[in-house]
Formats: structure tokens, sequence, C-alpha cells
């Protein structure tokens, strides 16, 4: 019984590399998800995407370079570039900003790491997880490694965005691994393959090594650390690696996703895959993602929204005895943590609400320059987020980010109260153009040290007209400071 059970699961799952004998996955009805996240890579082009997924790619790829060019001045991009240039020498595709050329896959990783380093970079809530974080930096080394269109570009980032978040709205169980990292290498994988033109065959065995690189611990979340940012950073190199690998003739597993040790199987508790499958080409994951309008963890936004409108109504530092935020256990498990100590370490600081909730309170914003060590070590900012607690709700969807509320008790007795039903940036409350822009500025001039509007243009002008570019590396090269 044992070896009848093993042959029926390795029959379910044998390899099938294009050039071989066996037939094709477009000539049969695909089995396993692997393939069939495959087939829709293979089968979207810009003609199949609706206005609202091209919009968002547009909007998301500015958005993405802005958080990257600021990732520069992240207290760890130095060393981080420094680790790069130990790794080999090319000149294929720049860092952002800097304008050092490194290889493609290790630009792609130096890249990756500063977009997600500063906690800026756009979410997709459903999935918990930052799905443009790995594929943009990949498609954008790419790009500039062997050239890519613009039209080119936006269908593979689509089809990435559409792999990485569908891997995160299937799990239904509380986020265990850091799923930008894990989910965001499969995205990163599918986009890559979908730019070099590969075919679902050879992108189905791609997913397997997908599989065999995934990384990305919440141990470093926890404790606040930049190996966050890394495996963010990892999934960005090891995607060319997988792609690579596929395209020198190597099969790879299967069961990627959905055998009995595939990567929903082993990275989460509770799934639901069959409606994210069956939602492929109708639903476009990359119109349900999220601006970023604080550089702190999404789940303090909400907090920090509130606060605001607390101030709105009489709150100050002055006469807060103590704030009470309840939410669902997602937003307690990820920022509801305690402030911690002096030194306060800045990682731990952007994933702390009652840090960036006391920051809202003394100055109205969170915005990039609240995370120097003068201001993280602050007394008057330590006393007052000590004052501040995150509860549970009775909400118990696993991946909800609202609804919230917010109970202030003032020094006099008095009580204020506030609710939100939908945090700032999501597609239902969109951050306007001019916020999106403004936010794109003040990342660029935070990143090089000051304002550069024709740069900044540039860079719009070209997100604006995505589609029609005949070479995104061009976007590469304004990333990186290039204006030639």
């Amino acid at each position: 019984m044992g070896q009848s059970y093993c042959a029926s699961l390795i029959a379910c799952y044998v390899p099938n590399m294009s050039g071989q004998s066996s037939e094709s996955i477009q000539a049969r009805a695909p089995h396993t998800a692997a393939q069939r996240l495959a087939l829709h890579m293979a089968s979207t082009t810009l003609a199949t995407l609706p206005p609202e997924a091209v919009q968002a790619v547009c909007n998301f790829t500015l958005d993405l370079i802005g958080v990257g060019i600021a990732g520069t001045r992240s207290p760890y991009a130095a060393g981080v570039r420094q680790a790069a240039a130990k790794w080999g020498s090319g000149a294929e595709a720049h860092v952002f900003a800097t304008g050092e050329a490194l290889p493609a896959p290790h630009a792609a990783f130096v890249n990756a790491f500063q977009a997600h380093a500063l906690e800026f970079d756009c979410v997709h809530e459903g999935a918990v997880l930052h799905p443009f974080t790995v594929v943009i930096p990949v498609l954008l080394a790419e790009a500039q490694r062997a050239g890519l269109t613009g039209a080119r570009f936006v269908s593979a980032a689509a089809v990435g965005v559409d792999v990485a978040a569908g891997l995160g709205v299937a799990a239904k169980s509380q986020i265990r691994f850091f799923r930008p990292a894990t989910c965001g290498l499969f995205g990163a994988v599918a986009a890559l393959s979908h730019a070099r033109g590969l075919n679902a065959d050879q992108t189905a065995h791609a997913f397997g090594y997908a599989l065999a690189f995934a990384s990305g611990t919440m141990q470093a979340h926890v404790e606040g650390t930049p190996a966050l940012a890394a495996s963010v950073a990892g999934a960005a190199r090891s995607a060319f690696v997988a792609v690579d690998l596929v395209e020198a003739g190597l099969p790879g597993p299967m069961g990627s996703i959905d055998g009995p040790f595939g990567y929903l199987s082993l990275f989460e508790l509770e799934t639901a895959l069959e409606p994210v499958l069956a939602s492929l080409g109708q639903t476009w994951r990359a119109a349900e993602v999220s601006w970023k309008p604080f550089p702190s963890g999404r789940a303090s936004h909400g907090g920090i929204d509130m606060i605001q409108q607390l101030v709105s109504l009489g709150l100050t530092a002055d006469n807060l005895e103590h704030l009470t935020i309840s939410a669902p256990p997602l937003i307690h498990h990820l920022v509801g943590r305690p402030i911690a100590p002096p030194p306060l370490e800045v990682n731990y600081a952007r994933l702390c609400l009652p840090y960036v909730g006391a920051i809202a309170l003394t100055k109205g914003d969170v915005d990039l320059t609240d995370f120097t060590p003068d201001r993280l070590n602050d007394p008057v900012i330590h006393q007052l987020a000590a004052r501040m607690q995150v509860v549970v709700n009775d909400v118990t969807e696993a991946s909800a980010f609202v609804p919230q509320s917010a109970r202030a008790l003032l020094k006099d007795g008095r009580v204020l109260e506030v609710g939100i039903e939908r945090l700032l940036g999501t597609p239902q409350r969109p951050l306007s153009r001019e916020a999106h822009l403004a936010k794109f500025r003040a990342c660029c001039a935070f990143g090089f040290g000051d304002a550069k509007p024709a740069l900044e243009d540039a860079l719009i002008e070209a997100a604006d007209q995505l589609t029609e570019l005949t070479d995104i590396g061009l976007l590469g090269r304004l990333a990186a400071g290039i204006l030639s």
C-alpha cells in the first residue's frame, strides 16, 4: 500500500521539460498548481490586462522606484552594497540612486533590499505581502541586462503580482514565514519567465526552483533586524538563478506549490488555493494593491490615521493619559509590540505602533526623517509611547487589517473615540495623484540628498508612458540618477 501511495504521488508530479518527448502543458489540461499558474503567465499579454491593472503597474512601478531611491539612506544599505561588490564583477544593471553597476542578479538584490528597508513599499493587504518589491527590481535589472519593452514589462509585472499575491491570498492562517520573500520569489520567477518569453512548461519547472530557494523568516520581523529586507533581496537574486537553471535544461519539481512537500504544505497551515486558481485572468491582483502613506509597517497605518483624527478632536501629547487601539489579531501580531528601551533599533521602531503613534501625536505625521538616532531615543517619545497599547478586537479573519478603533483617555477624565473601516492608500481609499507624486518626490529628495526636479520629472513621465516605452532600461538608468 505504501509503494502504491508513493507511486500515485510521483505520477501526479512527473517533470516535463520543453523539448522532451512528453506533450506540453498547452496540449493537455494542467494538473498541478504550478502548471496552471505557468499557463496563466504564458497566456497573458498587455492586451489581456484591464485598464485598472495597467494603471496599477504604472503607479506602483514609480512608487517602488521612489522608495528604492530613499532606501539608499537606510542605515544598512551601504553595507549591502559593499557585500554585493564582492560577489563578482560585471556592469549589467544599476543600483538605485548611487549609480553603481553590478551583475543583474546582484543589482536586483541591492535594489530589493533598499526598496523594503524603509517599510515604505506598497502592500497587498489580503495577501499580507509587498508584491512589487521583488518583481520590479528583477524586471528593471533584466531590462538593463537584455532589453525589455514597456508592454512586456507591464504584462510581466502583472503576472508576477498575480502569482505572488495569489499565493498570499490562498493562505487562510496567520503569517508564519515572511511572504514578501517567499511568495515574492514565485512572483518574480513568473515575471522574469514572462519577460524572457519562456513557455508554460519551462516556467512550471522554474517554480520548482523557487521552492528550492524559498526562505524568509518572521524571526527577523519579531526582532526588527535588516534580515527582513535581506530575505526580500535574496528572493530577487534567486529568481534569476531559478530561471537561468531551467533555461540551461534542468527540470524542477512540478508539485512546487500544491505537492505534499510543496510551498503551501511547508509554509502555510490553512489554505484555499482553488478559488485563487479559478480567478486567474479575471481578478488582477495588481489592482488590489495599496499605497503606503507612512514609512512604517502597514499594520501601524490605521493607528497613525486614528491618532491624526483624535488630534483634530483635541488630543495632545500633554493631555493624553492612555491610548488603546483595538484591532484585528494581525495588527497586534505585526506591530502591537511595546516600545523597547534605548538604544531603539530602527527596524524595530518601524514595526512598533506605540513608537510611530507617539511620533504622529507629537508632530501630526510620520515621515522619512523620524527614524534618526536622536528621534529613536528621544525620552519624550519613549514616555509617550509607553502610554499606548494595542489590544485584539473580535475580528477572526487571519489577514484582516480592519476594522480598528482607538480610545483615548485624557488626564481630565474625558474620553475621545474614533474608528476606521478602510486604511488610507487602499483601492477604496486611494492616494490622490498629487499625494502619490508628493511621496515620490519626497523619497527622491531623501535618497539623493536634495530635490532633483528634472530627474523626478523624467521618471514620472516615463512611468506615465510605461506601455509605450521601447526600452525599460531607461527607467533603471534614471532610477540610478543617470539623466542622459
